[in-house]
């Protein structure tokens, strides 16, 4: 069966009511029964095995990118037999886009935006890892990308299809823990000079020869040109503001799903550093605390979120102290919820739905609320690939809901960037009391690497 020429299928209502997603412009949507051409824009390392082993080794996997053979080369001894393998998803995109129906996207988050968005205008379904994107003029656009092109869209915030993030939302929504106006989150990372965080002497630091194999050119993508260093891979560029965004956007994408999504949260009106330990400029802190303010929704009152990142004194920070936790670490959940008549508690992955004081607990078990969240079967790539082929509603983590809480995600970047304050103006799209800043919600891209312009410029 050739791509592009998928019999159109009626959508057939649904006892959940689910939302069934719309196609690509100029596309039809593909049979239930069809395998779907996927290609992997990044192929390496456990973060391609992900989407591999978890649904899209079912389908038809059509090409392969990534512009370091040595770090994939086990991955394409396994699943690679004739298809094709480029460097450069731009050439990938050019020469086979009318053979592809949706890509993942597993690189460093500094390419996460151009690879998207190549994919999406080229009518091709997209599921990007997280966090969304590198900045919130990146984010935002995806969001106009996503309403424009009517592609599928997920980000890989695996969490969020679980049943357990379900059973907090409902729990919170049903009134269990009564009114919300405090959350407290945390990760004990990043440990800098470790697996996934590099910690350099010097910045820039010092120059290493590029390994043979490694497209140093095509990795740096639009960041600035510079010289290669060993510990940016695999994974150790999280560190460096100019590829990753830390602890905070790799974790934090996970840990406030829960929290973002019970108490439907926009992107807060301020977000302050209360604290950041001392780092080279351009390199992440060893720790930090961060402070949201979110404004009242016509459901609830004002919300503050409190990060905690790094090792911290819960003797003095990060209290509770209600209904018998005593701090965001308490009982080694990630996240509390703090209501009026109680707590809801989850671990790092949204998951683990805890719910404080034991009394309230037992009754919530006893009688739990009704399942009113659609149940997800087979995790966040299934959803995805069950969307695509219209056997499932569109994906919770599509790019309406993550582009909202990557941009909720990379405010707290910046504050703790730049060790300060941050009012921001929502509908605006900008900072307000450090104009200077807004020069990092949209960073300048070499040349050869500017994407969306045209969507703004087009309406």
């Amino acid at each position: 069966m050739k791509r592009r020429t998928f019999l159109s299928i009626a959508t057939q209502a649904m006892a959940t009511q689910a939302v069934f997603p719309s196609f690509a412009i100029g596309k039809s949507g593909p049979s239930a029964n069809s395998k779907l051409n996927i290609a992997f824009i990044g192929s390496g390392g456990w973060i391609a095995r992900q989407p591999y082993e978890q649904g899209c080794r079912e389908e038809n996997l059509v090409a392969f990118c990534d512009v370091d053979r040595d770090q994939c080369a086990e991955n394409m001894k396994n699943w690679r037999t004739t298809q094709p393998f480029f460097e450069d998803f731009r050439v990938m995109l050019d020469k086979m886009h009318k053979e592809i129906d949706a890509v993942v996207v597993s690189t460093p988050d500094h390419t996460h935006f151009p690879a998207t968005l190549a994919a999406m205008e080229r009518g091709i379904h997209v599921y990007t890892q997280k966090p969304l994107t590198h900045n919130i003029w990146q984010a935002r656009t995806l969001l106009k990308a996503k309403e424009h092109y009517k592609v599928v869209t997920q980000m890989g915030n695996q969490g969020h299809a679980t049943n357990s993030i379900r059973q907090s939302v409902e729990a919170y929504r049903a009134g269990v823990i009564g009114e919300v106006s405090e959350v407290f989150a945390h990760n004990g990372g990043p440990d800098m000079g470790g697996e996934h965080f590099a910690n350099p002497a010097t910045m820039p630091p010092p120059a290493s020869p590029i390994p043979e194999g490694l497209a140093w050119d095509l990795w740096l993508g639009p960041a600035a040109k510079r010289d290669f260093y060993r510990d940016y891979l695999p994974y150790k560029w999280r560190a460096f503001y100019d590829f990753g965004s830390g602890i905070l956007a790799d974790w934090g994408t996970h840990t406030f799903d829960t929290p973002v999504w019970a108490l439907e949260l926009d992107p807060p009106d301020v977000v302050e550093c209360l604290e950041r330990k001392t780092s080279l400029e351009g390199l992440i802190p060893a720790g930090s605390r961060i402070k949201y303010h979110f404004p009242a929704n016509a459901k609830r009152g004002p919300v503050v979120l409190h990060w905690f990142d790094g090792p911290q004194d819960w003797s003095k920070v990060g209290r509770i102290d209600r209904f018998g936790a005593d701090h965001a670490a308490y009982l080694g959940r990630a996240c509390w919820m703090v209501g009026d008549k109680g707590l809801i508690g989850c671990d790092t992955h949204a998951g683990s739905s805890t719910i404080l004081p034991v009394e309230v607990r037992k009754e919530w078990q006893a009688k739990p609320p009704v399942e009113s969240i659609p149940r997800v079967n087979g995790g966040p790539f299934r959803e995805w690939l069950n969307a695509i082929k219209r056997t499932g509603p569109e994906p919770g983590s599509n790019f309406t809901y993550s582009a909202k809480l990557t941009e909720i995600i990379l405010l707290g970047v910046l504050a703790q960037r730049f060790n300060t304050r941050i009012e921001w103006d929502a509908k605006a799209g900008c900072i307000t009391n450090h104009p200077e800043l807004n020069a990092f919600v949209k960073e300048p891209a070499r040349k050869g690497w500017e994407y969306g312009e045209d969507l703004w410029r087009n309406g």
